[in-house]
């Protein structure tokens, strides 16, 4: 787990676990998206972690959609307000191969981690 956010979750009322599991997943989708982009890792090498988080994220992503919402709207990705969900941007990626070359892609990950972090610090 990225380790702010780790810090962030110590005082999550998250009793059942249904955070945890999301942030979880999305971190290692967001490592894998990184690591293809800047080609530490081939889509080849990412593909089967990718095919264990992208599903279930997808399937589970609108339980948060609504929650996570607000706190994207007030970040900010390649320099100007976020204007698309960048959750929802990263899960739109259908494989691996699909992430190189997108910058737009990486310039999103930053405002969904904000959304996290900010969700978690008014929960």
């Amino acid at each position: 787990m990225n380790p702010f956010t780790r810090f962030l979750t110590q005082w999550s009322d998250d009793s059942n676990g249904r955070l945890r599991t999301f942030i979880t997943h999305w971190d290692a989708l967001e490592r894998i998206v990184v690591q293809v982009y800047r080609q530490k890792l081939t889509p080849e090498a990412a593909e089967a972690e990718y095919m264990r988080v992208w599903p279930w994220l997808r399937q589970h992503y609108g339980e948060w959609a609504e929650v996570l919402r607000p706190y994207w709207q007030q970040t900010r990705a390649a320099g100007a307000p976020t204007a698309t969900d960048p959750f929802q941007l990263l899960l739109d990626i259908p494989f691996p191969q699909a992430i190189l070359g997108d910058w737009r892609a990486m310039q999103h990950l930053p405002a969904a981690r904000e959304a996290i972090n900010q969700y978690l610090l008014r929960e």
